[in-house]
């Protein structure tokens, strides 16, 4: 007669944005021995993430009275954010209930850290712990110096250190993480069209030879919102003509990073990890 099998070590809840990142902390989650019990956005979410947790529950975006009351229901005690949510779909298609309402109206202002520190604050009042999805991910945490065969000329280093600055100060008052150099002439800022859309601008405008960085935000809150780049990233990177992106080691992930690398290299773009 076969041995049970063992019981989770713990049930944890995966707040589940859009991309693979969600994907990546659940794999990652069941392998070391957790029930997942995850909620999903329609519209946001990948479908793909379903048979990768024991537990899932479709919502809107805005509906956290029923986040909330599926985690209490599930037992979880620790919930992660993985993942984010398109920022123009707040003008379109949220559906906040009246827990979400009462949030937005104490917030005095409504950027990303604000909203999730709200966020958090409002789980952590009904009894959940918020816990840091980079414990899941830690592997994928970017390192210090080239992560690619191509490290950057003289002069796109001089583009990094002068972005990392500009990014710093753009981040300080919460409009977004990403920014595009060339000659040090800041040709793109990232806000509520994301990174993706941001390179893109930026590479027209450059014509080729385009730095980007991405850093986290002074004071950043390591359990939501780390700076995020994936295979993606590189391939919107080599339409634009981009060179080299920098990103913040040791506070920035590389999701699926060994398929990110060898597409950078296949399209001669530098993949730089910058400490402070």
């Amino acid at each position: 007669m076969n041995a049970p099998a063992p019981a989770p070590s713990k049930r944890l809840g995966i707040i589940a944005g859009n991309g693979r990142f969600p994907l990546l902390v659940a794999q990652e989650a069941r392998r070391q021995g957790c029930w997942v019990v995850a909620v999903g956005h329609r519209g946001e979410t990948l479908p793909e993430l379903e048979p990768l947790v024991d537990e899932i529950e479709w919502i809107r975006v805005g509906q956290i009275g029923r986040m909330i009351d599926r985690f209490q229901r599930a037992g979880v005690r620790e919930v992660v954010m993985a993942g984010g949510i398109t920022k123009t779909r707040l003008f379109t298609e949220v559906r906040p209930d009246l827990r979400a309402l009462t949030l937005l109206a104490k917030l005095r202002t409504k950027d990303d850290d604000a909203i999730l520190r709200g966020l958090a604050a409002e789980l952590e009042r009904s009894g959940l712990v918020v816990g840091d999805s980079v414990q899941y991910l830690g592997a994928l945490m970017a390192t210090p110096g080239a992560m690619t065969a191509k490290a950057p000329t003289a002069g796109e280093r001089a583009d990094i250190e002068y972005g990392w600055e500009v990014a710093k100060a753009v981040g300080r008052l919460g409009i977004g993480q990403c920014i595009v150099v060339k000659h040090k002439v800041v040709l793109a800022v990232e806000a509520t069209e994301g990174t993706d859309e941001t390179i893109r601008r930026g590479g027209r405008l450059a014509h080729g030879g385009a730095v980007v960085v991405k850093v986290s935000k002074p004071g950043q809150d390591q359990r939501f919102d780390l700076p995020t780049i994936g295979p993606a990233t590189v391939a919107v990177m080599a339409e634009a003509g981009a060179s080299v992106i920098a990103v913040e080691a040791g506070r920035s992930l590389l999701l699926d990073r060994d398929d990110l690398l060898r597409m950078a290299d296949e399209s001669r773009i530098a993949v730089i990890g910058v400490s402070p």
